[in-house]
């Protein structure tokens, strides 16, 4: 038996990219940045070197979750690891990356490190301008950020922050 699960949490190292397949399907891709903490050998001082992870999301998901995504902003990620390798130029190329499964935002709407905010109004107002949540939240708000299901669909109303 094996296992192909990652979680992972850092920052997205650049906007991310929204696409469609030929099919209609939306394609989300964007990198994040996670740190590995190494004691430097010369200095003996513990540092940080980090890791560029490549993460994609499909389906209506990744349309929706476009908007509140930008370089800076924290998140928390849990997936599959896929390779892929594919011919350009005559060079074979791959890499390996992250099928987002579900992802939870880590850093509020004004502190994602990009300045920018994931959309609508300050945190506390709720004055979204999109479609009524396909289920109602729970009575009881949590404080964390929620984890979003990938096999759900969002809107901007499902997302308390």
């Amino acid at each position: 038996m094996s296992i192909n699960r990652v979680i992972i949490s850092g920052n997205l190292t650049r906007d991310p990219e929204l696409r469609n397949t030929q099919s209609g399907m939306a394609v989300l891709s964007f990198g994040v940045a996670v740190n590995d903490r190494r004691k430097n050998p010369t200095t003996g001082e513990w540092e940080d070197y980090p890791n560029f992870v490549d993460c994609t999301m499909f389906g209506a998901r990744a349309n929706s979750l476009s908007q509140y995504l930008s370089k800076g902003t924290k998140v928390s990620i849990e997936g599959k690891l896929r390779w892929s390798q594919w011919e350009r130029d005559g060079q074979k190329r791959s890499k390996l990356e992250v099928i987002v499964d579900e992802i939870e935002f880590m850093s509020s709407r004004n502190s994602n490190g990009g300045g920018s905010s994931y959309g609508g109004d300050t945190y506390g107002n709720q004055g979204y301008s999109a479609p009524a949540p396909a289920y109602s939240a729970p009575a009881a708000a949590a404080p964390a950020a929620p984890v979003i299901d990938a096999s759900s669909s969002v809107y901007d109303d499902d997302i308390p922050f």
